[in-house]
């Protein structure tokens, strides 16, 4: 069905809104934003994407090459040269596709046109790309049209330069769905001659997704052309309507249109307040503005003194991409819809959506209680609303769903981490709720085979199941963030059984071959095993991958393994041993050193673990090898998928010199610091600064530490050393020395 509605009968404009003004600035001339290239990530297996949003925000604005697939996870691939639009949601780096919401993009009529799936795209070429924290430029070659973005919180704005035309267009399209997503049903409304409205209701990796908008043209658009078609089921039910819209414009040479887009998970109303809050004014430039001083706020919360531009470039880069997720999920006047489908009020927090918690627990959700506690306090508020809203524990949940991806109940150990650091503002009985809700999630026993793990110590192998072994590490850990909660509020039977439980991981070592091993529930061991294979009983990883995954208990793990050295010896070989010819490399096995993978999460703490043996230089050498080598300043710079944060939250922690192998225990350990200086402001005019004294990459090894001239024994700090704003004074050597 298709309706055309001149536009010079509508009521004139209704006011418009400026833009929201930054929370703090940085210090003045620190333009870091500069410094951050969004392209970095968008090739190879990083499935980022290069577009504008704001720190955190609900809005992440970036172009969309118009075609599905694993590469385009992101909407965006770097090696291709096509544009279909311009969409507001997108995942960094997930490796699941999904989103891709309320998308736009301008045209001179009839446009270039290729079938199913591309559509209507326009040609592009990397040399016309311009990109930076809060701020993507491009021209569309076909048209001759120059496209800008830039985003607020909950506002994406889009500024298009058109040539001289009788026939300029730009089109809204919300029935196109790639990937995972599929779309349900959507609206288009007209309010004014500058205004447009309506939603967009989809499903994909995020079921019953529901996303309301509201569109505030720059100047009034000729006539609006509405297209709508049925969406129908299995059966031929008509289940919804897909529509899209044509705006039409008279445009001189050089002019410019801008579109002001406010999101919203409740209501149209909700989109036009947020719009209103946001951008009361259709200014791209105060937009950008506002913006990029947002960013040169977040990045200055950590400051690296080097003379190499392209460590700094990769450095902040990396601090960016960490602060692209979780994704603010509430409207300005702080309501949002919850899994139960009621809607929800935060009056005295900001309510965040798009956890990767089997990711971001190891490293991402640690970095944010240093440099933004506030919003980690936040973001641990947000999972535990959600968990007691759904009635467990969040795994993987966005958009008011939970995606169930993953495994583990990874949500714990980050809700743990900010109550013991005192992040989030839990009182008292608000913390005896979450460890309730926590230990009613491990105790559910007919889901993922809790029933077991519970009987029997693990998970055993079945043929109607996967992932296995790594099922029973990965709650292994959980369960120990829980007996750590519960020690902490004196609960003492659920400290012991949760204590006794984080010791699983035991159940599931063979001795015989010295792997972790999937086993049988006769107790046998599964046979043939090969730890170099990738098999259905380990999580997107092989047995050598998973062979360290006991952050919370290192002590026992060396024990296992029969001591120091013969932890070393298991180290070393991780690193030289190389994959049994007769196996395949999945996708997800990337960055590789020997079988240590960099690509994806679960052996990410595995360099620190050298500080538990008496060659910790070792750890040095292959931490440097990671940076240098599998981190670089072009699109293909990860060395794997971003995962909401965790892989570039690496790279950072690292950079600096620290990193929480146990995600909830407050300690760091020291590693391969890669600047001459680090500071962090911690508050009252205090900072956490680390000086490595005569480093180089000769003088890479910590020869010896001080924390404020005090003698450190142990390669440690603690959190509330870092808090306190103290100084870790570095010794740099070329000498590799056990101490």
């Amino acid at each position: 069905m298709r309706r055309l509605i001149p536009m010079l009968m509508l009521p004139a404009a209704i006011a418009v809104a400026g833009c929201s003004s930054s929370s703090g600035e940085a210090d003045k001339g620190a333009d870091l934003a500069t410094f951050v290239d969004p392209f970095i990530g968008t090739d190879f297996t990083g499935n980022t994407y290069p577009g504008a949003q704001a720190p955190f925000g609900m809005v992440q604005l970036s172009p969309d090459n118009g075609l599905p697939g694993w590469d385009r996870i992101a909407g965006y691939f770097y090696p291709d040269s096509t544009i279909a639009g311009f969409s507001h949601t997108h995942l960094s780096g997930t490796g699941a596709g999904d989103l891709y919401d309320i998308s736009y993009l301008p045209y001179i009529l009839p446009g270039k046109r290729a079938e199913a799936p591309l559509g209507l795209h326009s040609r592009f070429s990397h040399d016309s790309e311009e990109a930076r924290a809060g701020y993507y430029k491009v021209r569309l070659d076909d048209y001759g049209i120059d496209v800008e973005l830039t985003a607020t919180p909950r506002v994406g704005l889009q500024r298009y330069t058109f040539p001289a035309s009788d026939s300029a267009a730009v089109s809204l399209n919300l029935s196109k769905a790639t990937n995972w997503d599929s779309t349900r049903d959507t609206k288009i409304m007209l309010i004014d001659s500058v205004t447009v409205a309506g939603y967009r209701f989809s499903d994909g990796w995020a079921r019953n997704q529901r996303l309301w908008f509201a569109t505030r043209f720059s100047r009034p658009f000729l006539s609006a052309e509405i297209d709508s078609t049925a969406i129908l089921n299995d059966k031929g039910e008509r289940v919804g309507m897909a529509c899209d819209a044509t705006f039409r414009f008279n445009t001189k040479e050089g002019e410019r249109i801008t579109l002001a887009t406010a999101l919203s998970p409740n209501s149209v109303e909700g989109a036009l307040a947020n719009l209103m809050a946001e951008s009361p004014v259709v200014d791209f430039d105060a937009a950008e503005e506002s913006t990029r001083r947002e960013w040169n706020s977040e990045l200055a919360k950590i400051k690296v003194t080097t003379s190499d531009e392209r460590l700094k470039r990769i450095f902040y880069t990396a601090l960016y991409h960490s602060m692209l997720a979780p994704t603010i999920y509430n409207d300005v006047n702080g309501a949002y819809p919850g899994p139960d489908g009621k809607t929800h009020q935060s009056a005295s927090h900001t309510n965040y959506s798009s956890f990767s918690t089997w990711d971001t627990y190891r490293t991402a959700h640690p970095l944010y209680t240093i440099v933004d506690p506030q919003r980690a306090g936040d973001m641990a508020r947000s999972l535990f609303d959600f968990g007691e809203q759904n009635g467990r524990l969040p795994v993987w949940n966005m958009w008011a769903s939970e995606t169930d991806m993953m495994i583990g109940y990874h949500s714990a150990p980050i809700i743990v981490d900010a109550i013991l650091k005192n992040l989030g503002g839990f009182t008292p009985e608000e913390q005896k709720r979450a460890l309730q809700l926590m230990v009613n999630t491990a105790r559910m026993r007919d889901y993922r085979r809790l029933g077991d793990y519970i009987d029997k110590g693990y998970v055993p192998q079945s043929e109607d199941d996967s992932w296995e072994m790594s099922k029973t590490l990965e709650y292994a850990f959980d369960d120990y963030s829980i007996a750590l909660l519960a020690k902490h509020l004196g609960e003492t039977e659920i400290y012991e059984e949760f204590l006794k439980r984080s010791k699983n991981y035991r159940n599931t070592y063979n001795p015989a071959t010295g792997f972790f091993q999937p086993r049988n529930a006769d107790g046998s061991f599964l046979e043939p095993f090969n730890p170099d294979a990738y098999t259905e009983d380990i999580c997107e990883s092989n047995a050598w991958q998973y062979l360290f995954s006991v952050q919370h208990d290192v002590e026992g793990l060396t024990e296992l393994f029969g001591g120091r050295k013969a932890l070393e010896e298991r180290l070393d070989s991780m690193v030289s041993h190389e994959t049994d010819p007769s196996v395949e490399l999945p996708i997800f096995s990337t960055g590789m050193i020997g079988q240590y993978a960099h690509g994806n999460e679960p052996s990410h703490h595995n360099p620190y673990l050298y500080n538990y043996t008496d060659a910790p230089w070792k750890g040095v050498d292959w931490l440097r090898r990671i940076m240098t080598e599998l981190y670089t300043d072009t699109p293909a710079g990860l060395p794997g998928n971003e995962d909401m944060g965790q892989m570039s939250a690496w790279f950072v922690m690292s950079a600096m010199g620290f990193y929480p192998v146990d995600p909830v225990g407050g300690v760091y350990e020291l590693g391969a610091p890669m600047f001459e200086r680090v500071e962090i402001p911690v508050g009252e005019g205090r900072a956490f600064t680390v000086i490595a004294e005569g480093l180089s990459d000769k003088n890479r090894y910590i020869g010896s530490a001080t924390l404020d001239g005090r003698p450190l024994e142990k390669p440690q700090i603690t959190h509330d050393d870092v808090m306190r704003g103290v100084t870790l004074t570095l010794k740099m050597t070329d000498k590799k020395d056990k101490r």
